[in-house]
C-alpha cells in the first residue's frame, strides 16, 4: 500500500531509503527526525538504526530498504510520489549502485510521476551522469537561504524532465533568482514548535520572481504551531501552480 500523503503538492511517499543528518538551517527543526522518534518508539523496524549523535536523533541513521524497491510496481492506479519523504537519496552513505536502482524502479513505472528533493545538490551533480534519467522524475533541492542558492546550480547540471526547488522551510530573502531552466518552485514557512518566523515579503517577492520568470510558483504554508495553523492563502488567494515536464531531449 502506499503512504498516503499530506503534502499538498504530492499525493503519496516512497521511503526505499530512511535516515538522514543535519547539513544547514534547514534541517533544524527536521519534522522527518520528530517522526522517526516517534515510529522507532512504536517499534517500527526502519526506525531502529541510530544515527551520529551530534548530526542526527535516535533512529534515524542512513539505511537501505531494498524490500520497498518493489513498491510503486504494485500500484496499479497513476500516482504523483514523493520518493524519500524520511531520507536523502542524494546522501553520502546512500551508494550510486543503490540510487541507480531507485531510478530504475521510477523508469520501469512510467505511470506514476516521482518528486526527488535533495539538499545534497553537489553529490546530485556529481553522481547524475551516471544515471539514466527516466521522463518522469521531477528532480528538486531545498533551498531555505541566501547561503544556499548555489544549490539551484546544480541542480541545473542535471540532466531532468522538471526541475523544481524547494524554499521550505523558507528562512531568509532569496532576491535575483537564476531560475533559468528551473520549472517550479514551493515556498512554505516552517512548523511545529520552535519554528522560525517567515516574513511576508520573502514569499512575495519569489511569486514575484517567478511570474517574470514564468516559472509555476506553489504556495504550501505560512507556518506556524502546526502546518495549517497560518493558511495558505497568499494576497487574498491560494497560490497551486503546477509545472509541465519539459522533453528530455529538449534538456
Amino acid at each position: 500500500m502506499a503512504d498516503k500523503s499530506a503534502i499538498e503538492w504530492t499525493e503519496a511517499t516512497w521511503n526505499p531509503t530512511t535516515g538522514c543528518d543535519r547539513i544547514s538551517a534547514g534541517c533544524d527543526n527536521c519534522y522527518a527526525m520528530t517522526l522517526a522518534k516517534r515510529l522507532k518508539a512504536m517499534g517500527s523496524v526502519k526506525y531502529q538504526t541510530d544515527g551520529d549523535p551530534r548530526t542526527s536523533g535516535p533512529g534515524f541513521g542512513v539505511a537501505l530498504h531494498p524490500d520497498a524497491l518493489d513498491i510503486p510496481r504494485r500500484w496499479r492506479e497513476p500516482r504523483t510520489v514523493f520518493v524519500n519523504s524520511m531520507s536523502d537519496l542524494f546522501h553520502a552513505r546512500v551508494p550510486v549502485e543503490y540510487v541507480q536502482r531507485v531510478f530504475a524502479v521510477m523508469r520501469e513505472t512510467p505511470r506514476h510521476t516521482f518528486q526527488v528533493l535533495t539538499k545534497r545538490a553537489a553529490r546530485l551533480a556529481k553522481v547524475a551522469p551516471q544515471i539514466d534519467w527516466p521522463a518522469n522524475v521531477w528532480m528538486g533541492v531545498s533551498v531555505e537561504d541566501e547561503s544556499q542558492r548555489e544549490r539551484i546550480d546544480h541542480l541545473r547540471q542535471v540532466p531532468a524532465a522538471l526541475r523544481f526547488v524547494s524554499a521550505e522551510p523558507l528562512l531568509g530573502p532569496l532576491p535575483d533568482l537564476d531560475l533559468l531552466d528551473i520549472d517550479w518552485l514551493i515556498a512554505g514557512g516552517e512548523s511545529g514548535k520552535g519554528c522560525r518566523h517567515m516574513d511576508p515579503s520573502w514569499v512575495r517577492d519569489l511569486r514575484d520572481q517567478c511570474v517574470r520568470a514564468g516559472t509555476a510558483f506553489f504556495f504550501k504554508q505560512w507556518g506556524g504551531r502546526t502546518p495549517k495553523a497560518g493558511g495558505r492563502l497568499l494576497d487574498g488567494r491560494t497560490w497551486d501552480d503546477m509545472p509541465t515536464p519539459r522533453m528530455l531531449s529538449a534538456v
